[in-house]
């Protein structure tokens, strides 16, 4: 059977400017219509529905009762795009024989569902035109709550705006507008993983990057769009975890999740090639330069520096440099803050999402490559690059090395953007055999980085900087001895590029 689809917008509001957002002049002046929706999700006791990426709920607005299922789709960042079945039910349980012609049917079976969690809000909602587009915006404006009596919930404050009629270009067109007066941020979680996150006691925590899972018929532009959607999903997760937390994790995270989007950008090179991508680009490795600082901070204090301490524990000045490299770390901290909660950033990632949706390179036939024929050819580049750079790797000097660093780290991106396009129990083995190899050639290459921070670290350390003469001999101490792990490293590292170099590609 055809799948009815919705396309969406989803974005975060502070509950506090909900009412510029409601008076806002690209909003239009019409009446807006407001209703108080409750909606109860349902899921089976081993969370069938959720593990196959299905949401079942039965809303009730005022009028009756109405059963929504909705499936697994694009719902990356921000933007929606996902099967959904609605009936009208008669009360507030869900009708399960529904459920028999639709893919979540066989996953309920006679196991049955019982309520997890509810989500009330008052809703307002009023189509607007925008450019050649009719839009449907709906403020939505309660809590997530669970059922269980123990009085947990999360806010819910989001704007959803829904194309009716037009081009995608005008949805996001009239999202910079209202931005650019009202800090809005883009929604990664819907409803059901806010408040599915808050049962499972994981909402506002740091997440590594999820699984993708691209379609082995998808084009090449699709596949970029889903991987970049992927990419910005990480990243609005654990940018939200470091504004709650501050914790080093959820920066690390962040770090990952944009250094994969700009590995994408380059693996698919001219194929995303447009005049607003030299500029996407900069204003990213400009913006981001603090998040890099603050984590070298993070790794030194709490990898680099208790080894040494272990190494000499009668050493004074080690507890000097640590309590100036902490001082320094919240400075450090404070600037990735203030650059997250910048309308520079907001806009910024508005105006990278609009370029992953509607930008001029989509018209290319490039993106109309298949992916995995595309996929192939990039791979096997990568592969020739980390192969022909990394020989003799422990007798490279330290700028080589941190060219194959970079190489293997664009391949290891590759190699997890791309394995599921390469299907088979073959294929499968192939691609993790390949990936742990890989990953066990960017262990050894990271510790010798981390190597060559900690001589940063204590170069950066003079004392007119207010550091007192006992760090800056620790510091100096600890990139000393770190120095003489290094040819053992060297070794190590050189021993994985072999390795690397004797596993068969998974794409062949």
């Amino acid at each position: 059977m055809s799948e009815p689809r919705e396309t969406e917008l989803k974005l975060e509001i502070e509950g506090s400017d909900l009412a510029a957002l409601k008076s806002h002049p690209a909003l239009g002046d019409g009446d807006w219509t407001a209703r108080r929706l409750r909606s109860v999700y349902f899921d089976t006791e081993d969370d069938a529905l959720r593990g196959a990426g299905y949401a079942l709920r039965v809303r009730h607005d005022g009028d009756g009762y109405v059963q929504t299922l909705k499936g697994p789709g694009a719902s990356a960042a921000g933007l929606f795009d996902r099967p959904e079945w609605e009936w009208t039910v008669p009360g507030p349980d869900p009708d399960l024989g529904r459920l028999g012609d639709t893919p979540a049917g066989d996953l309920v079976g006679k196991a049955g569902v019982a309520p997890m969690f509810a989500v009330e809000v008052e809703r307002a909602t009023r189509v607007v035109a925008h450019g050649e587009a009719r839009i449907e915006v709906a403020l939505d404006q309660g809590r997530a709550a669970l059922l269980d009596g123990g009085g947990r919930y999360a806010p819910v404050n989001e704007i959803e705006l829904e194309l009716k009629q037009g081009s995608p270009a005008d949805l996001f067109g009239l999202a910079r507008e209202v931005a650019a007066s009202v800090p809005l941020r883009l929604g990664v979680l819907t409803k059901a993983e806010r408040g599915d996150a808050l049962r499972r006691e994981r909402l506002g925590a740091f997440s590594k990057a999820e699984t993708l899972h691209l379609d082995p018929e998808a084009s090449a532009g699709a596949a970029f769009q889903a991987i970049a959607h992927a990419c910005l999903r990480h990243m609005r997760i654990n940018e939200d975890a470091l504004l709650a937390h501050r914790e080093p994790e959820a920066l690390h995270q962040l770090r990952v999740s944009l250094r994969r989007l700009r590995s994408a950008v380059s693996l698919f090179g001219d194929l995303v090639a447009d005049s607003r991508t030299p500029d996407l680009v900069a204003t990213l490795k400009r913006l981001s330069e603090p998040f890099g600082d603050t984590r070298n901070l993070d790794v030194f204090l709490a990898k680099t520096l208790p080894a040494e301490r272990e190494r000499r524990p009668d050493e004074p000045g080690l507890l000097a440099l640590e309590k100036h490299l902490e001082a320094e770390r919240l400075k450090a901290y404070d600037g990735v803050v203030a650059t997250l909660t910048s309308a520079e950033w907001r806009g910024f990632v508005l105006d990278l999402m609009t370029w992953i949706e509607t930008g001029a390179w989509l018209s290319r036939p490039a993106a109309a490559t298949p992916a995995r024929a595309f996929a192939t050819g990039v791979l096997e580049k990568r592969r020739r690059q980390v192969k022909t750079r990394g020989r003799d790797l422990d007798e490279l000097e330290p700028e080589a090395r941190h060219r194959v660093r970079i190489a293997a780290k664009k391949l290891r991106y590759g190699s997890e953007f791309f394995g599921s396009l390469y299907t088979g129990k073959k294929a499968a083995k192939r691609h993790k055999a390949f990936v742990a190899a890989l990953s066990d050639l960017q262990d050894h290459l990271g510790d010798l980085n981390d190597i060559a921070t900690a001589h940063t670290l204590a170069a950066d350390l003079p004392p007119q900087v207010g550091a007192p003469a006992s760090a800056l001999f620790a510091a100096g101490l600890t990139a000393a001895d770190n120095e003489t792990r290094s040819a053992k490293l060297l070794k190590q590292a050189a021993g994985a590029h072999e390795a690397l170099v004797e596993v068969r590609p998974f794409w062949r």
